[in-house]
């Protein structure tokens, strides 16, 4: 009796340990591909395929439900959409209503992923409201972090671009045609389509302190509205323009260093998280894992 017990918690344990060596060895790889693979190679490819299932899922479903959902909900609900939708450059050109709609269409896709566990795993109804509000908040996640991307890559190249932008006006360019270098030049990415977008505000009769405004607002970032408003000041104040696009490269540069020290701080207490979870109980169970079967069988 106690040898059969004890097989049985002995095989319970061998089978925790491959579950945990399995998930040990899945996180690893997924770790690697999205490091590596998902976004040196494949990431574009990936923003392309997602931003036509949206243009898709647009034409078929969201322009039709646009309208009702304009004169349902609430013009601060909507509102708010729209200021995130701008900060994360406007995804397949959602519109909020649209937005709303994508929500609508997320409810009743997980409404029925709830429903198909209930019937096939025998999930009890009380979690249904739970896949229904998983739903609703789903768009907003990734919404979000859509804007979190955007800005991460603004975020990074603004170094580079504002390097370029000191040395055009250093070297006798003024801020309209030194923006334009860096349209130019510069890498591509939303930080330039910004920049783009400034550059036209500004050939459309804005000032150039109302043009940097509107941008420091569309993306709330806070490097770039540091910028803006560094260069407003500076209009302001009749302070030479080279002089305080020097020291806003130069403190770009230190942030970049100072952030790079932190993420690398960082990682350990990342790393404790696999660790514990996947690491340490598949080796715990590989080495006392015969003396807790001796102990329970009685040998």
């Amino acid at each position: 009796m106690h040898s059969s017990s004890g097989l049985a918690w002995f095989n319970a344990i061998q089978m925790v340990a491959v579950l945990a060596f399995a998930g040990a060895v899945a996180m690893f790889f997924v770790g690697i591909w999205n490091a590596f693979i998902y976004r040196l190679v494949l990431d574009t490819k990936a923003q392309q395929e997602r931003e036509s299932f949206l243009s898709a899922l647009r034409r078929t479903i969201l322009r039709r439900v646009s309208s009702f959902n304009a004169r349902t909900f609430s013009r601060d609900y909507l509102a708010k959409i729209e200021v995130t939708l701008v900060k994360a450059g406007n995804p397949s050109e959602l519109t909020s209503p649209e937005f709303v709609g994508l929500q609508e269409v997320s409810v009743v896709a997980f409404t029925l992923m709830g429903a198909f566990f209930w019937a096939t795993i025998n999930l009890r109804w009380i979690f249904i409201p739970g896949f229904i509000a998983l739903g609703w908040y789903y768009p907003w996640i990734w919404l979000r972090d859509q804007v979190k991307k955007r800005h991460h890559r603004m975020t990074r190249a603004l170094p580079y671009n504002l390097d370029l932008l000191t040395l055009s006006v250093e070297a006798g360019l003024d801020f309209a045609q030194a923006v334009g270098k860096v349209v130019e030049k510069g890498r591509q990415g939303p930080l330039v389509d910004e920049l783009s977008l400034m550059l036209k505000n500004i050939k459309l009769g804005k000032t150039r302190e109302e043009a940097l405004r509107m941008m420091a607002e569309r993306n709330q970032l806070a490097p770039l509205t540091s910028f803006c408003n560094a260069l407003i000041q500076a209009d302001r104040m009749g302070t030479s323009l080279g002089k305080v696009l020097r020291i806003q490269s130069t403190q770009l540069r230190d942030d970049r260093t100072n952030r790079a020290e932190k993420l690398a701080n960082e990682a350990p207490v990342k790393m404790l998280f696999p660790l514990i979870a996947c690491i340490f109980p598949t080796v715990f169970m590989v080495l006392f894992g015969p003396l807790i079967f001796q102990a329970i069988s009685g040998g």
